[in-house]
């Protein structure tokens, strides 16, 4: 049985371990347990998993943004939806975007906007098939660079 809820201090290991399937690096974890904490405290940030038996195996992360543009209310951005490999095709993600979506209707969000890699088609048809529709946008990143102290 598959449960959503938020996501605990004790689930970070294999929440790191879930990311770094995701991105293909790991997180350090005193510097995921601090920044978790700071998340935790924030209620404009939703980090939820999905357990099977207890055991974390997905989760997906939205923070609603006030936004000063027409009606001026809210939007959320949805980051770091990941599924175990193993635990694919069975629902879950959709689970997983059920419920951060309910959390948008109930804070009143106008839009979701998530981004995806170019080379995640899966993940693109996946979205599609929740209602999300690609926009002819492109998405520019750039990467801060800091020296060690």
């Amino acid at each position: 049985m598959v449960t959503i809820r938020s996501v605990a201090a004790s689930d970070l290991i294999p929440l790191n371990e879930l990311y770094e399937q995701l991105s293909g690096e790991r997180a350090n974890n005193d510097s995921m347990l601090q920044l978790f904490h700071t998340i935790q405290n924030n209620p404009q940030y939703h980090l939820l998993g999905a357990y099977v038996d207890d055991v974390l195996v997905g989760s997906v992360m939205g923070i609603v943004c006030h936004d000063l543009v027409g009606s001026c209310r809210p939007f959320m951005v949805v980051e770091n939806v990941v599924v175990s490999d193993m635990h694919q095709d069975m629902g879950i993600g959709k689970m997983l975007m059920g419920d951060i979506e309910r959390i948008a209707r109930e804070r009143e969000c106008t839009y979701i906007m998530l981004v995806s890699s170019d080379f995640r088609q899966q993940a693109h048809r996946f979205y599609a098939s929740l209602g999300y529709e690609p926009e002819r946008v492109r998405g520019f990143r750039k990467e801060l660079k800091y020296s060690s102290i």
